[in-house]
């Protein structure tokens, strides 16, 4: 009788012991994929979020971000275009000079719009032909810098025409929309966390 009871006891811990293991590698199974399912999501947000970031600076990626449009930041309200601020603390446009299209840092602390020597040459800019150099005050100290004037520039709704811009080797890669651009609007404020252009003739997106 004892060692019925004893071999029962045995079989009675057997069974209990290959359920608890059991619910123990499903429960651990669901949270392997609840972890590997968030971690795909992670990554998926981080490379999405170096694709837009790298792409205000690289046109290669530009084009990437655009196709999975993460660079759609700004948009039109009735006649404002509002931008929302970027996760540098920073706002970012998308302009297009004719056929090519930049991320460029808006910049009110700047006195022009400045354009790197790789972005003046793929807009096909010529430089005006001045005998007084044009010199920048930088973060970095001054640079000398050349000017020429853009046709079109257009940002959303709103279009510049015939605006004067700085081009120089020396800025890198970064492109500013700087207060000459602004001065056109009809009016241009930050509310919050959101920058807000009105231009005085809002022209159809292209």
């Amino acid at each position: 009788m004892a060692d019925g009871l004893g071999g029962s006891t045995q079989l009675y811990l057997l069974i209990g012991g290959a359920a608890v293991v059991l619910l123990l590698a499903q429960r651990f199974r669901v949270v392997g994929r609840i972890v590997s399912f968030v971690f795909m999501l992670g990554a998926i947000a981080l490379a999405a979020l170096l694709i837009g970031e790298r792409g205000r600076f690289d046109p290669t990626f530009a084009r990437i971000a655009s196709f999975l449009q993460l660079d759609r930041n700004q948009e039109v309200v009735g006649k404002e275009m509002r931008v929302p601020m970027a996760s540098d603390g920073h706002f970012w446009v998308t302009v297009k000079f004719g056929d090519v299209e930049r991320r460029m840092l808006v910049d009110s602390g700047a006195t022009v719009t400045a354009l790197s020597a790789a972005t003046a040459e793929a807009v096909g800019l010529k430089p005006d032909r001045s005998p007084f150099p044009m010199i920048v005050q930088t973060a970095n100290g001054s640079i000398r810098a050349t000017t020429a004037t853009a046709p079109e520039i257009r940002i959303g709704n709103i279009v510049a025409r015939d605006l004067p811009v700085v081009t120089s080797p020396a800025f890198g890669d970064m492109d500013v929309i700087g207060m000459n651009f602004l001065s056109r609007l009809k009016s241009w404020r930050v509310e919050g966390r959101t920058l807000i252009l009105t231009p005085n003739h809002p022209q159809p997106e292209s």
